[in-house]
């Protein structure tokens, strides 16, 4: 090869390395603010406790929320169960990192939950790492633009849950039908009662046995916040089945699996109750898009 072959490759290298680390960055690091959301993040105006909640270690109560935390051991994970009871479903909402929608825009959840006055909150599905993927949130659509083989989970107006296919259904459509959410993330581990995923489903490249967050509908205006620790010595985490068998057994008649691994985090009351890692390492919440909570 000539001197100048050589120069000239050298330099298409350079080139080259410094567009795949633009990519890089842009896909996963460079925050990019689209929208800046004026608070509250809601289209309602929701009641306020006339009188003073009852709280405990691992429970809420007043006049329209109800809120049980049980921790249980299911084999070799740890798994954190929030038993949830609302007067209406106004008290179920989402909130946005940095109060603002874009790419890679994230906090933790417990920073997202703490400044929306969450009582509860888990964390969403993740959308600024996406490009595709409906998002709506409290009855604003962000994004329309559908994702291939995307299953999301849809909560109406009236606290109800359904699963679409985004190929199946617009984002405006779900808008005009009185969806208020859409999660897109799934898939979906319960239907109807029964169990939709198979032993082999996994999401992504994810190993078998992860961190897991998962929200279920038992009966109107009836939740479950469920989310498993995982991927260290003491809790080895779920398989997606694992989980979908978890959220039957609970007796949802529909889940949805939600953003799992290094980004599953339960918050109550101004503390995080599950122990978030992303590589088992270390104990610490990973910054995410999105938050689901409860609050008023």
């Amino acid at each position: 090869m000539s001197r100048g072959a050589k120069v000239l490759y050298c330099v298409y290298l350079t080139l080259l390395m410094g567009f795949t680390g633009f990519v890089t960055l842009d896909t996963f690091v460079i925050a990019r603010v689209e929208t800046t959301l004026e608070a509250p993040q809601t289209t309602q105006t929701p009641s306020v406790a006339s009188a003073e909640p009852t709280i405990t270690e691992n429970s809420y109560q007043d006049a329209h929320i109800s809120i049980q935390i049980d921790t249980r051991r299911l084999d070799d994970t740890t798994v954190y169960i929030a038993d949830v009871t609302l007067s209406s479903p106004e008290y179920l909402k989402t909130a946005l990192a940095q109060n603002a929608y874009g790419k890679n825009v994230t906090e933790t959840t417990s920073a997202i939950a703490a400044r929306q006055s969450a009582i509860l909150a888990i964390n969403g599905d993740y959308y600024g790492s996406r490009e595709r993927g409906y998002v709506l949130r409290n009855g604003t659509l962000y994004r329309s633009t559908a994702a291939a083989d995307q299953e999301d989970l849809v909560i109406f107006s009236d606290g109800s849950f359904a699963v679409i296919d985004e190929g199946s259904i617009s984002a405006d459509s779900l808008l005009q039908q009185g969806a208020m959410q859409v999660l897109s993330f799934g898939p979906a581990l319960v239907a109807d009662g029964e169990i939709t995923v198979s032993q082999k489903d996994e999401v992504g490249k994810a190993m078998v046995s992860n961190p897991r967050t998962a929200i279920g509908v038992v009966a109107p205006l009836h939740y479950l916040f469920v989310v498993s620790d995982g991927r260290t010595s003491q809790s080895a985490g779920l398989s997606l089945y694992e989980l979908a068998q978890l959220m039957q057994s609970l007796g949802t008649q529909t889940a949805y699996n939600l953003d799992g691994g290094g980004s599953s985090a339960l918050y109550f009351n101004g503390t995080v109750v599950n122990n978030p890692t992303t590589n088992g390492r270390r104990i610490q919440e990973r910054s995410v898009s999105d938050i689901v909570y409860i609050g008023y």
